[in-house]
C-alpha cells in the first residue's frame, strides 16, 4: 500500500505522473481497482509500501478496523460503476494541466481534507467488495443517496452512517468517458460540499464497483521486485558529500574514487574511504570553496567559480582549481576549460586525472610537487544552483558527441560513399558501338595471293 499524509504530494503523484503507477517484475493478469480515501476528521497513516505492491482484502480490512475501530463515523462511499488507474493517468490533465483535468473537484477535495489514503493497486474479485467491509466495520446498512437529495436528508452523527453515492461510467452507448468522469467529478464536488455546510465530520471513499479493465500487472506479494533486489545487495553506496549554508545545501561532491599520490612511480592512496571535515568551506552567489581535510592529514580544495556569458545568455560555472596539501606542502592543479557546466547543471566526468587526457593541469611553478598526482573516477561536482539536499541537478557530462567509434563509423561510411560515387560514374561513362556487324549479311572475304 502507498500513502502520504501530505495532501499536496498525494495528489502531484495520483494525478500528475504516471510513474507513480509503474511496477517492476514479471507481469500477470489480476484484476485491481485504485481507492481513494480522504477525510477532515483525520485517518491513520500508513507505512510505505515497495512499488508494485497490490493490495489484499486482508490488508485493507485491517486498515479499516484502525479506522473505524471505535467512536461514530459518517463514511461517503463513492462507488463508480468501474474505475482502473488507467482513467487517471488518462484523464487527470497533460503534464499537470489543471485545466485539462476531469478530476478537479476530487483533487480540491484531497487538497483542502486533513488527510488522505491513495491505493493505487487494490486486489478486486466477485466475492468481495469495499461495501461489504464497511458494513462489518461500521455494523450498519448502507443507504443510497444523490447529490440532490443530500442535502434535505438529516445525518445523526451520534450514530454510524454509511452513505453510498452511485457514480456511472462510460460505454459505447453513452457519451464519451472524459465528459461521464467530468460530471461525475462534479456530484464528488456537491456531495463534499454539502456535508461540510452541514458540518459533519466525514470520511470519503473512491474507487469502482469494478475494474475499467484488466491489465497485466506484475504481483510482487510473495516476490521480492527487481529493484528491492538491488538496493539490498548494493549497502556500500557512499552518499554525496554535502556542505550547507545558511539552512541550505550549498556544494555536493561524489566520487567513486579519490586517488592521489606523491610518488613516482605512483603509489595510490584513496581518500574517498576516509570522512573528512569540511571546516573552511564557503559559498556564495559568484564562489564556492570545498575544503576536503581527512584524518590521514591530507587537504582538498576544490575552488569554482559562476558568471554570465553574453554570448551564450546564461551563466556558467567552472572548476578554477584543486589543490593537493599534505606535510605543509601545497601542490595546485588547475582546471582546463573541459571542466565546466552551466550554473544550474552539476559536472560529471567518468575520469578526472592531473597525468592522462588531463583535466587537471599540474601548476608549472610546483617544482618540488612535479610527482603529485590525482585521479578521480567516477566525479560528479556542483556549486552553485542546488534544489535540494539529495539530488545532483542535471549532469553536464564531460565526454564529447565525436567519440572514437563514432569517428570510425563517419569515415567507414565516407569511404563506402566514395567508392560507389566512383563506381557510379564509371558506369555512366560506357558508351555504346556505333555500328554492329550484319550477321545476315554477306560475309567478308579476303583474297589470298601467293
Amino acid at each position: 500500500m502507498a500513502a502520504t499524509s501530505s495532501c499536496g504530494r498525494l495528489t502531484r503523484l495520483m494525478f500528475f505522473t504516471p510513474l507513480f503507477f509503474a511496477f517492476f517484475g514479471t507481469g500477470t493478469s489480476i484484476a485491481q481497482v485504485p481507492l481513494i480515501i480522504w477525510s477532515n476528521d483525520g485517518l491513520p497513516g500508513l507505512a510505505s509500501s515497495p512499488a508494485g505492491h497490490i493490495t489484499s482484502n486482508e490488508q485493507l480490512a485491517n486498515y479499516l478496523t484502525s479506522a473505524f475501530g471505535s467512536g461514530t463515523h459518517t463514511v461517503l462511499l463513492f462507488l463508480q460503476d468501474k474505475l482502473s488507474k488507467d482513467d487517471f493517468t488518462v484523464f487527470a490533465g497533460v503534464f499537470g494541466n489543471k485545466q485539462d483535468s476531469v478530476f478537479q473537484n476530487l483533487e480540491a477535495a484531497l487538497q483542502s481534507s486533513s488527510s488522505s489514503v491513495t491505493l493505487p493497486a487494490l486486489q478486486w474479485s466477485h466475492s468481495t467488495s469495499v461495501t461489504s467491509l464497511l458494513e462489518e466495520k461500521l455494523g450498519v446498512s448502507p443507504v443510497l443517496v444523490d447529490a440532490g437529495t443530500l442535502s434535505q436528508l438529516n445525518v445523526d452523527v451520534s450514530v454510524s452512517n454509511l452513505l453510498i453515492i452511485n457514480l456511472p461510467y462510460c460505454t459505447d452507448l453513452q457519451k464519451a468517458c472524459r465528459e461521464v468522469l467530468r460530471d461525475n467529478d462534479d456530484i464528488i464536488g456537491k456531495v463534499v460540499t454539502t456535508m461540510e455546510v452541514k458540518n459533519v465530520p466525514y470520511t470519503a471513499m473512491y474507487t469502482g464497483s469494478q475494474p475499467s479493465q484488466v491489465i497485466s500487472e506484475p504481483s510482487v506479494m510473495n516476490q521480492h521486485a527487481g529493484r528491492l533486489l538491488l538496493q539490498a545487495v548494493d549497502p556500500d553506496v557512499k552518499p554525496p558529500i554535502m556542505f550547507n549554508m545558511s539552512g541550505g545545501p550549498c556544494i555536493m561532491l561524489w566520487a567513486q574514487n579519490l586517488n592521489i599520490s606523491f610518488s613516482a612511480p605512483p603509489q595510490w592512496l584513496d581518500l574517498a574511504a576516509e570522512t573528512p571535515s569540511l571546516a573552511g568551506s564557503l559559498c556564495n552567489s559568484t564562489n564556492s570553496l570545498l575544503v576536503l581535510s581527512y584524518p590521514s592529514g591530507v587537504t582538498l580544495r576544490f575552488a569554482m567559480s559562476q558568471r554570465f556569458y553574453p554570448v551564450s545568455a546564461r551563466n556558467w560555472f567552472t572548476l578554477d582549481s584543486v589543490q593537493l596539501q599534505s606535510n605543509g606542502i601545497t601542490a595546485s592543479f588547475i582546471g582546463s576549460r573541459g571542466i565546466y557546466a552551466p550554473a544550474e547543471y552539476s559536472f560529471h566526468c567518468q575520469t578526472v586525472s592531473s597525468f592522462r587526457d588531463a583535466l587537471l593541469v599540474p601548476n608549472a611553478t610546483n617544482q618540488t610537487t612535479s610527482d603529485w598526482r590525482l585521479n578521480f573516477i567516477d566525479f560528479q561536482i556542483q556549486g552553485f544552483g542546488l534544489a535540494n539536499g539529495t539530488d545532483f541537478s542535471y549532469a553536464s557530462d564531460c565526454a564529447g558527441f565525436f567519440t572514437p567509434g563514432i569517428w570510425m563509423g563517419l569515415l567507414s561510411s565516407l569511404l563506402m560513399l566514395l567508392v560507389f560515387v566512383y563506381g557510379l560514374h564509371m558506369i555512366m561513362q560506357l558508351n555504346t558501338m556505333d555500328r554492329f556487324d550484319d550477321p545476315k549479311g554477306p560475309s567478308i572475304s579476303v583474297p589470298q595471293s601467293e
